[in-house]
């Protein structure tokens, strides 16, 4: 087994798992990409296995702090002790994330279970060498009858690795109806968005609709659709659901009849959240509850001020549009924006738009996506509720 020599201040040595090129001293044995490591620090002592990709930033990743190496019954073992973890949480056996990266001990591997399919993601060079292995374990613990992987993530080309979607193992699935904290929804294993469904705000879903009742709801960047349609359900009077793919335009309006919500009650507008809400001010329409889910807009550090400065624009023109004791669910999941700083941007925002608010709620990611203790990167979804009060 080759290996690498970390430098004295390593990020690895505080608790982190990740080594990146700048922090290794040297190589020895001539790894090759896509092997399992040793990692050593400078005294020779042994701190762990990883798995070794000269061509990412990120050159070594480790997932052990023994000598290990990557074999089906460690694949089998490291899905077994993920999906008994989430067991514990009470989390749906048969709708949920069974393992997530580095939080489950297997770095780039993703894993999402719906019913009777699974899907796989493998988004390091080590983990995609090896993923009719992982996919073969896959279907030993979980015993589902298809394994799909969606590679499709514009992520692997930092691995240098190509995109590509299919079935590894059992029957091509075709779309087929889930459920999911209480609504059902139709999706599509393989050419659906991402893995099939957004698992990370299933917790929120009814935690912000519990403050829907009697009110006009305007959900933005609705995706899917889960949040106007757990609005709906839970006695919103009016629900105006904006997204701007086409392509979930008659999956919003397909899911809203599936959950008997559908009528003149419940809207679905195509459009630019951005434009929606500047539109709207000017034709000063007012909401009681708003809800902003976007999309990440920075994946980088370098992207980090223009994505506060999109934030702050975002409120500003949500700010407009709330009734005097309006709420606002606003979220963001950039990881390199933090909770504090996106939460200035909100602050920003509303003293601009001359609004006072208190924070009522925080929210984060669903359970089965584990915040992993030294590991700040586990953590990217966050979450806050704010009510709107008089000017003192």
């Amino acid at each position: 087994m080759g290996g690498i020599i970390i430098r004295p201040r390593a990020r690895i040595l505080h608790g982190h798992d990740w080594v990146y090129g700048t922090e290794v001293l040297k190589t020895f044995g001539s790894p090759e990409d896509g092997d399992v490591v040793s990692i050593k620090d400078g005294r020779d002592k042994m701190l762990g296995s990883a798995i070794y990709n000269s061509k990412s930033q990120i050159v070594a990743r480790r997932f052990s702090r023994r000598r290990q190496d990557l074999d089906g019954e460690f694949f089998q073992r490291r899905i077994e002790r993920a999906n008994g973890f989430r067991d514990t949480l009470g989390i749906d056996p048969l709708v949920r994330r069974v393992l997530w990266s580095e939080s489950d001990g297997l770095p780039g591997v993703i894993i999402d279970r719906f019913g009777s399919v699974a899907t796989l993601q493998t988004l390091t060079m080590a983990m995609d060498q090896r993923r009719d292995l992982i996919a073969t374990a896959i279907k030993e613990v979980l015993g589902v009858e298809s394994v799909v992987e969606r590679n499709d993530s514009s992520s692997r080309k930092l691995e240098g690795l190509e995109v590509r979607t299919g079935t590894l193992l059992g029957p091509e699935p075709g779309a087929f109806e889930i459920t999911v904290a209480g609504m059902k929804f139709l999706i599509d294993p393989i050419h659906g968005q991402k893995t099939g469904f957004y698992l990370d705000q299933t917790t929120s879903y009814a935690q912000v609709a519990a403050w829907a009742k009697e009110k006009r709801v305007l959900d933005c960047f609705s995706n899917q659709g889960a949040f106007a349609i757990a609005c709906a359900k839970a006695g919103a009077t009016e629900v105006t659901a904006v997204e701007s793919g086409k392509e979930n335009i008659p999956r919003i309006h397909a899911h809203a009849e599936l959950n008997g919500v559908a009528g003149d009650h419940f809207k679905v507008v195509g459009a630019d959240v951005f434009e929606f809400l500047s539109a709207a001010a000017r034709r000063e329409e007012e909401y009681d509850l708003i809800i902003l889910d976007p999309p990440p807009f920075t994946r980088t550090r370098k992207g980090i001020v223009d994505a506060l400065r999109g934030y702050r624009e975002l409120h500003l023109n949500a700010a407009q549009l709330l009734s005097k004791e309006g709420l606002l669910a606003t979220f963001s999941c950039s990881h390199h924006v933090s909770a504090e700083e996106f939460g200035g941007s909100v602050t920003e925002a509303f003293a601009d738009a001359r609004r006072t608010a208190r924070q009522l709620k925080t929210y984060g990611q669903s359970p089965d996506h584990p915040i992993l203790l030294g590991f700040p990167e586990s953590e990217y979804l966050k979450g806050f509720l704010y009510g709107m009060t008089a000017s003192f």
